[in-house]
């Protein structure tokens, strides 16, 4: 008992009460919308119905190597990464990435810390060396609601920054580039190391390194282990640029539709009915009583609709501006004891960072952590240490019922 009341009283000593709720301060005055939720494969309004349907179905396309599919890849598909229960969601897929440490700089795996699990050929079959001695899976991210997330000004992270900094835990961001717009910079967001901060980067990343397709924002093929194969589209009668532009779609037919279709999604929607129950509502604020939302942050709002992003080639639409949702997440990087060792957009410094996941839509995943090492909740929060181990003591001394709450609120979202 004696150990309870230390650990709440080095919360409170950091400025938060058991009953407090992070407040993250308004950046627009303007009267904001709740974001539409649901998995229903319905328009969040970005774009007509019919043309979202129509994005959607170059999302699910099985690419084949005739569409320039390979030579190494992970998936044939965007769906395959992103479909539970609809696409857009996430999966039981994982990738896997390797390097080697040395003191304190990671060198990724020759040709990238990519090891790409499938290859149109055996003969060029990626395989880990011996030499990568530092290894990560990487389980798949739900996609849903990332126009809204897209949508955020730089300054919504620092604004966050600021707040955490009194309680220790301050976000890590970092500056990546956006490959549509080239000399521009902004705050990355997407992936487990914010490498991106563009839907439509994220799009042409994606569909060169997780199915091996060119495009312009990304037209050089990937090697395997290094060597060049491009040598196997020669034989297979497949263009150096696989999604190429075209006047209708400058950055390439492909990446557009997907960059479409991600804007368009709803976010994740919460069980209902398990939310309005005591059990959820009492875990929801232990959730922030306890100091979860330090991180997992619960409401954040877009900017108004006409603010210009991407150094111009994304300006914020109607159905996207001023819109509060609920992803339960900074985006920013932390260390909380999990980090995989792997560099990627971000400095040397960055190896054991990682993003604070998205709890929106963590009712349908089975496989937590970045790595999806971790099956209940209760194990997936008990593996928080660093920045997260005053969180976690006032966690481990709540009692067994309160413990509960919390878990069937996470399950509520």
């Amino acid at each position: 008992m004696e150990r309870k009341r230390s650990s709440r009283k080095r919360l409170m000593a950091r400025g938060l009460a058991l009953s407090g709720v992070l407040a993250v301060p308004v950046l627009y005055a303007i009267a904001a919308t709740e974001a539409p939720a649901g998995f229903d494969n319905q328009t969040n309004g970005f774009e007509a119905q019919a043309n979202m349907d129509a994005d959607r179905a170059t999302f699910d396309e099985i690419e084949q190597v005739a569409d320039g599919l390979g030579p190494n890849y992970n998936a044939q598909s965007c769906r395959e990464c992103h479909q539970n229960p609809v696409s857009g969601a996430i999966s039981q897929i994982t990738e896997l990435r390797a390097g080697s440490t040395s003191g304190h700089t990671f060198t990724p795996h020759i040709g990238g810390s990519l090891i790409f699990s499938r290859a149109i050929d055996p003969q060029i079959q990626v395989r880990a060396l011996g030499t990568d001695t530092t290894a990560t899976f990487r389980t798949s991210l739900n996609i849903a609601g990332d126009g809204f997330i897209e949508a955020l000004p730089d300054s919504a992270f620092t604004a966050i920054q600021s707040q955490q900094a009194q309680y220790g835990m301050k976000g890590t961001t970092i500056t990546v580039p956006v490959l549509e717009a080239p000399g521009v910079n902004r705050i990355g967001r997407f992936g487990w190391k914010d490498q991106h901060a563009s839907l439509l980067s994220f799009a042409s990343d994606a569909y060169l390194n997780e199915m091996g397709i060119t495009n312009p924002l990304n037209p050089t093929e990937n090697t395997s282990n290094g060597v060049d194969v491009t040598f196997l589209n020669t034989q297979n009668g497949v263009p150096a640029i696989q999604d190429p532009a075209t006047p209708q779609d400058p950055f390439g037919h492909d990446i557009d539709a997907f960059t479409r279709f991600m804007r368009s999604l709803k976010v994740p929607p919460r069980d209902t009915v398990l939310a309005a129950t005591s059990d959820a509502i009492a875990g929801g604020q232990i959730f922030n009583a306890i100091g979860c939302n330090i991180c997992h942050i619960t409401s954040m709002t877009t900017a108004p609709a006409g603010t210009s992003f991407n150094g111009g080639q994304f300006i914020v639409p109607a159905a996207l501006g001023s819109i509060t949702f609920h992803p339960y997440s900074d985006f920013m990087l932390h260390d909380v004891g999990t980090g995989d060792g792997i560099v990627q957009n971000g400095p040397q410094s960055t190896a054991n960072l990682m993003r604070t996941a998205p709890l929106w839509g963590i009712r349908t995943r089975n496989r937590l952590m970045h790595d999806g090492e971790e099956i209940t909740r209760n194990d997936a929060i008990l593996r928080h240490t660093n920045q997260a181990e005053p969180v976690i003591e006032n966690y481990i001394f709540l009692t067994n019922q309160q413990q509960n709450q919390l878990i069937t609120f996470l399950n509520s979202l």
